[in-house]
């Protein structure tokens, strides 16, 4: 009976541990210092969030909503600046464009697509595939393969 006295005494503290650093991952989403705040070792974070899925979804879920009060407070910065015409703004902009889709750099590809009825040259698979991964960077590629019923 003492053992699992023990082991709820463990479970309910973790809990709470859990909760601590989701609160502060939905103020700060930086994982170093919401397990400090917490006083949780960054290597204990990484084992929950490993082992507890439901635990992962809401250190996420808490992560992209403290980015997104993150974001707007820098957006609100940034207007101000622009309102007050101050010149420091480049940590701002830094922010935003690597934060807030709004703001991100953009890719534009533009060309012609002429369709015919022969295979790829090795040459023009590697310009397909370079131009993929431009286009899709987060997505792997699966591998290519001709369409061989219409032949």
């Amino acid at each position: 009976m003492n053992n699992d006295k023990k082991q709820n005494t463990i479970k309910e503290r973790q809990e709470r541990e859990k909760r601590l650093i989701l609160d502060h991952l939905r103020k700060m989403p930086i994982v170093q210092i919401a397990c400090e705040k917490a006083s949780v070792g960054r290597t204990t974070y990484s084992r929950w969030r490993s082992e507890d899925d439901d635990f992962r979804k809401a250190a996420d879920a808490a992560m992209r909503e403290g980015d997104e009060i993150l974001n707007d407070m820098t957006e609100t910065q940034l207007m101000n600046l622009i309102k007050d015409q101050k010149p420091h703004f480049g940590a701002i902009r830094l922010r935003l464009t690597r934060c807030h889709p709004k703001y991100a750099d953009k890719l534009q590809l533009t060309g012609q697509i002429d369709i015919k009825d022969e295979r790829l040259t090795p040459e023009q698979e590697a310009v397909v595939r370079e131009a993929l991964k431009m286009a899709a960077p987060m997505r792997p590629l699966t591998e290519y393969e001709p369409d061989t019923e219409s032949n």
